[in-house]
């Protein structure tokens, strides 16, 4: 079974950077390709950035430039950092995992970002 915990969420202003950490608990972390999803309230859940086993990346739009993904294998661990923050990446972050047809989820951290 895999666990995932986020962390790194929090308040920042306009401009601003925050770092969001995922940890995977479970075996083959290097063969799951990993991501971050937000939801914004009254909106649906969007693919923020996904790093695959190969380690190829692919981001949203509105993140290029801004937001890069990475993983470490050997910590079991994928980040997410954030840069050139604005209010309209205010969301709830998830971190996602994902072999085939398993999907896995973590409880998702808070993002504010103030104007």
């Amino acid at each position: 079974q895999v666990q995932l915990v986020e962390s790194g969420g929090g308040l920042v202003q306009l401009g601003g950077s925050l770092r969001l950490s995922c940890s995977f608990s479970g075996t083959y972390f290097n063969v799951y390709d990993m991501g971050w999803y937000r939801q914004a309230p009254g909106k649906q859940r969007e693919l923020v950035a996904v790093i695959r086993s190969s380690f190829s990346t692919n981001y949203e739009d509105s993140v290029k430039g801004r937001f890069t993904i990475t993983r470490v294998n050997a910590k079991n661990t994928v980040s997410l950092q954030m840069n050139s923050l604005k209010p309209e990446d205010t969301a709830v972050y998830y971190c996602n995992a994902r072999l085939y047809t398993r999907e896995y989820w973590g409880q998702g951290t808070q993002v504010t970002v103030s104007s």
